[in-house]
């Protein structure tokens, strides 16, 4: 799937994400999004899919953060001793990607949303929220913005092109010259990803 601009905003569709292998070959996951599109990216999201207890991939540099999205939970089992465990229905968990773990599930299969950025290039916040009728996001011109829609639906509005998202679809909204304002009216759960650009400092 060509990725638009990076000014645009879009819709990825969720049957248009890019399965994949994982970094380490353990499993499976569907990529949503890596901006840019490159290798070097700057934040990544993606949707893993976890059959059975393995270890995560390592990803030096990388703050990510965890969020369940379907089955009975998912542990994890860090090297260092801590554990960490997620219970339906979308609990969610941010860790260092140096750090070694293993996954365990604890009673079937989990689908689980991945949100990665990389540290010091952007900072990035996720939020889970019901939608229950409107809501309006306001990108800022260094800001872009990820609406994943978990379940239900909702529509954008205001004579904006992006149409309908449906479950498991994901809006990806960016900043212009100026603040961009999206508004968007429907009903279910949406995870909310912010991702803001940082300065690089001065030597």
């Amino acid at each position: 799937m060509e990725i638009p601009s990076p000014q645009s905003s879009f819709v990825v569709r969720a049957a248009d994400q890019r399965r994949m292998r994982w970094k380490n070959g353990a499993g499976w996951t569907s990529e949503v999004l890596r901006e840019p599109d490159i290798d070097d990216w700057d934040w990544r999201l993606s949707i893993a899919e976890i059959e059975a207890d393995a270890p995560f991939s390592a990803f030096p540099g990388v703050d990510r953060e965890l969020v369940l999205l379907s089955g009975n939970g998912l542990r994890l089992r860090f090297d260092d001793g801590e554990v960490a465990t997620l219970h339906p229905p979308h609990d969610r968990h941010a860790f260092a990607g140096e750090r070694a773990l293993l996954g365990e599930l604890l009673d079937g299969p989990t689908r689980d949303f991945n949100l990665m950025w990389k540290r010091g290039r952007v900072d990035a916040r996720l939020w889970v929220r019901p939608l229950v009728g409107p809501m309006v996001v306001f990108v800022e011109p260094d800001q872009a913005w990820a609406l994943h829609m978990v379940a239900g639906g909702a529509r954008f509005e205001g004579g904006s092109t992006l149409g309908q998202l449906s479950a498991g679809d994901t809006a990806i909204l960016h900043g212009g010259a100026t603040r961009v304002r999206h508004a968007i009216d429907g009903g279910g759960t949406l995870l909310v990803v912010r991702s803001t650009a940082l300065v690089p400092e001065q030597a």
